[in-house]
């Protein structure tokens, strides 16, 4: 009698397959489906309204409502407010982030994506990577109307880059915690109503529409470690002059530590969820 060998797959066991490795396929992938988030952007202008109607609106009324009550001139309180604004339309505007993904969670979409041959957190970080047009939205939107009522760009157009280019970099940081929210509720609307509730505080408790120095001593203490704050600042600093370096240094620590605690919290629960 000859003995009979079992195969691996006779004694429970898979065969071994061999698969081509892909360093890059995570970032090939994410960076398709930001393309693809990117596309219903555009073919769903109106979901571009709060980036792009609303600062205005803002800023509008800001300064022509209580320029003359808090600077006493109009171009004056644009040159102080618009740099803020700026801030806190970039910030809000990552909110959408969570939201849009919690309603592509409850219409199957992430269910789709599992069926194809993708990395696993590809969806979620081509969803984060697309929502960077917001951004970029909001700030062009908001500064041609600057320009268009008056503003100055007292430092030039470098440093106004790079106080965008901060202001970018630290809502997107921001924004995981956002998804984060999106992934653990379980409706749209409670995901927008609790960021909101989380936002007013970060962009109106700071030295947005007035002086610091002016504000009661425990706004004043909240104002100093408040992450938005510091943006505001930054912004200002860099666009109009003043301080920058201490503000900066606020603005980096902070968003680091958002995308540390959030995107591994956001991307556990996005497995958990899809």
């Amino acid at each position: 009698m000859t003995a009979t060998t079992l195969s691996p797959v006779q004694h429970g066991k898979p065969a071994p397959t061999r698969s081509q490795p892909r360093p890059f396929g995570l970032v090939r992938h994410s960076l398709a489906l930001a393309r693809r988030s990117l596309i219903k952007t555009v073919r769903t202008p109106e979901q571009l309204l709060d980036v792009t109607l609303q600062p205005i609106i803002f800023v509008v009324l800001f300064v022509f409502l209580l320029g003359g009550a808090i600077a006493g001139d109009t171009h004056q309180y644009l040159q102080f407010l618009l740099p803020a604004i700026l801030v806190q339309t970039v910030v809000f505007a990552s909110v959408a982030t969570g939201v849009s993904l919690n309603t592509d969670l409850k219409k199957g979409v992430f269910d789709r994506f599992r069926s194809l041959p993708i990395g696993r957190s590809a969806p979620l970080i081509g969803s984060v990577l697309g929502d960077l047009i917001r951004y970029v939205v909001a700030t062009l939107s908001l500064t041609v109307c600057g320009l268009v009522l008056g503003f100055e760009l007292v430092n030039g157009i470098v440093p106004a880059l790079a106080a965008v280019v901060m202001t970018i970099g630290f809502a997107f940081c921001l924004s995981w915690a956002f998804v984060l929210l999106g992934m653990v509720l379980r409706e749209p609307g409670a995901v927008q109503g609790v960021a909101f509730l989380t936002m007013f505080p970060l962009t109106f408790g700071t030295g947005m529409m007035a002086p610091v120095d002016t504000l009661p001593g425990w706004l004043q203490s909240w104002v100093q470690v408040n992450p938005v704050a510091h943006a505001m600042e930054a912004a200002r600093g860099l666009m109009i002059g003043g301080p920058v370096a201490s503000h900066v240094v606020w603005v980096a620590a902070w968003g680091l530590g958002l995308l540390a605690v959030f995107a591994p919290l956001a991307v556990r629960a996005y497995r958990r969820r899809t």
